[in-house]
């Protein structure tokens, strides 16, 4: 199984934070069969202050390409994912349109 890491930012307020976390503890029955039926087998995010990172494991069936052409043509992703960016920032690197960026891997025990 292969592992991609990404990182992005939440706006730094601590009401959204919270609200953002209350919508992560109820993720819609739509977006999680989107992931799993898009090849994702494990998918975790972590938060520290107002960033956050996120792990995914995917099987060999999974592309990027795939998932956001998918995702582009699901009304009910792309409700979603217009509600999550009331919540989130992007990265101050980041290109315009770039939500979630791919992490580089630099070390491994």
């Amino acid at each position: 199984m292969k592992k991609h890491c990404f990182a992005l930012d939440l706006v730094d307020n601590a009401n959204l934070i919270e609200e953002y976390k209350a919508y992560h503890r109820a993720v819609w029955p739509e977006i999680i069969k989107s992931i799993k039926d898009s090849g994702i087998e494990d998918l975790e995010i972590f938060q520290v202050g107002n960033r956050l990172f996120m792990i995914m494991k995917v099987n060999e069936s999974f592309s990027f390409e795939k998932k956001n052409d998918t995702d582009a043509n699901n009304p009910k992703v792309q409700e979603w994912e217009t509600l999550m960016w009331k919540y989130q920032q992007a990265l101050p690197i980041a290109k315009k349109g770039e939500k979630w960026m791919l992490m580089e891997k630099i070390f491994q025990l």
